[in-house]
């Protein structure tokens, strides 16, 4: 098992995952407390990547970050050097592809809440911000931990998508995934299998906290 393949997919997820979470607050709030025309077109678009093949979204990556793309000129005219086939481009194609997986559960977290409860913060004057501060978040903490814990193992276990914007790059883009694929090629299939069955460990841990923080918060709560 390469250890640096595994650090720099760790480190992928959970840049991702805190990104994620910051940019899927605000926008679940969005959607889970207002309407406006054209809302379904937002919700189809963050929707998007569960039903599109990585690769396709890989590609389209690839040619925005390109040299011709808009966002490598743009990275480029910042920071000098190329955006494509760098660990900050596996970030950017990563917010993308697991925007869902961060966004979904705290739709449906704030969509759960008693609005009688929103309702009373802000006839005791609460504005909006503080209401979502003092009152949302802590009512709706396990939609975040299930929207933080699903887009870091999402994240972890993404293969497409690096394949397609970051290539194999030892130490720069190889991520965990790639180097499986690598040792699957190279006939080495203990090693395959070893890296393999860790992420599968991994994968059910997280998951199984997530089902079991849910259960025991949701069973707090007397049936209706």
């Amino acid at each position: 098992m390469s250890v640096e393949a595994l650090f720099l997919s760790l480190r992928l997820a959970a840049t991702v995952s805190l990104v994620l979470l910051a940019i899927a607050l605000p926008l679940a709030y969005l959607l889970a407390f207002f309407k406006w025309p054209g809302k379904f077109l937002v919700e189809s678009v963050v929707a998007l990547p569960l039903v599109l093949p990585p690769t396709v979204l890989g590609f389209y990556a690839l040619i925005a970050m390109g040299p011709r793309g808009p966002l490598g000129q743009l990275w480029e005219a910042l920071f000098g050097h190329a955006l494509a086939f760098t660990f900050a481009g596996l970030v950017i194609a990563s917010l993308v592809y697991s925007l869902p997986f961060a966004v979904q559960p705290l739709v449906a977290s704030f969509e759960s809440l008693d609005r009688r409860l929103l309702d009373a913060s802000a006839v005791l004057g609460a504005g909006r911000p503080r209401t979502f501060v003092r009152v949302i978040l802590p009512l709706a903490w396990p939609g975040v931990l299930t929207s933080l814990v699903l887009s870091f193992a999402h994240t972890l276990g993404e293969f497409g998508v690096v394949l397609m914007v970051g290539g194999n790059l030892p130490g720069v883009t190889r991520t965990i995934s790639i180097d499986i694929y690598d040792k699957v090629q190279a006939l080495d299939y203990t090693a395959a299998h070893q890296t393999a069955l860790l992420l599968v460990v991994v994968c059910f841990a997280v998951l199984s906290i997530v089902y079991a923080v849910n259960r025991r918060v949701w069973s707090l709560w007397p049936a209706k």
